[in-house]
């Protein structure tokens, strides 16, 4: 973990700007991207010395108040803060059953059959897609790699015509499988997913080096649909209770939009195939 917390603080402050945190530049162009090891001792108040040993995976016991201050310095997000404090605590590990296929109950499948007005579907902590409703099925029919959503996005080469943010999309999957596998050495098949990943697509490469750490947990979602066109969604995710690290995606219509209309012609798709 020490390792992992080392790599998390150097690319998050490569990604930083003298601008971003108010310094004032000297000299001309720097050699190197972001701000420099003694920037960010400066701004969270530590020692050059002592916050090299924490990047160099030579420290692995900060205090609450060393990542606190590491945490406004870096100027992170509430996911990513959590992250860090995790990649400096972590817990033991717990033995728990992992699979390769999370099983859905039929109590939520009825559940999300009962949405005909939006796209739903269930995935787990790998954002595999394990159920989906009927709207769900017709905007995905056709399309490859749609049993997960980071595949989707980062090895189906139609992808970036598929999504109209195909960009932001990719970035926020690819930051939530980061803040799932971060921490958790003990799933073998989220593991085998970046292996595939990081082996075949170079994008993933370049976002996954970000490490950004960002649940997917709601946004917007624009597509082009091969038979009815541009549709723009807003993205809710709700927790099941009863299947711990599994989410429903409920993708509805922007209100008034244009998608409004295309749901409506998505129904009558999946009406007459039926």
């Amino acid at each position: 973990m020490s390792t992992l917390l080392g790599e998390f603080l150097r690319a998050r402050r490569q990604l930083m700007t003298v601008d971003q945190v108010g310094l004032t530049r000297v000299g001309g162009r720097r050699r190197t991207p972001g701000l420099r090891r003694e920037e960010i001792a400066m701004l969270a108040g530590l020692s050059a010395d002592y916050y090299a040993r924490l990047e160099q995976g030579r420290d692995d016991n900060p205090s609450d108040q060393v990542l606190a201050a590491l945490a406004q310095a870096l100027q992170l997000c509430p996911d990513a803060t959590e992250y860090l404090y995790k990649l400096a605590h972590p817990r033991a590990c717990v033995q728990r059953a992992v699979s390769r296929v999370d099983q859905v109950s039929l109590r939520v499948l009825r559940f999300i059959e009962k949405w005909d007005d939006a796209s739903v579907f269930v995935v787990n902590r790998r954002l595999d897609i394990l159920a989906r409703n009927r709207v769900a099925a017709a905007i995905f029919e056709g399309v490859d790699y749609t049993d997960n959503l980071i595949r989707l996005a980062l090895l189906n080469p139609a992808a970036r015509e598929w999504w109209l943010n195909w960009e932001e999309e990719a970035a926020a999957n690819v930051a939530h499988l980061r803040a799932a596998a971060g921490t958790d050495p003990d799933d073998p098949y989220l593991l085998e997913l970046v292996d595939e990943l990081s082996r075949e697509s170079e994008d993933f490469r370049r976002l996954w080096a970000r490490h950004d750490v960002r649940g997917r947990n709601q946004g917007l979602i624009r597509l082009r649909h091969s038979e009815v066109g541009e549709m723009t969604f807003s993205l809710e995710t709700l927790r099941i209770e009863s299947a711990p690290g599994l989410r429903i995606l409920v993708a509805e219509a922007v209100p008034r939009g244009p998608a409004d209309d295309c749901v409506a012609k998505l129904r009558v798709l999946t009406a007459g195939r039926r």
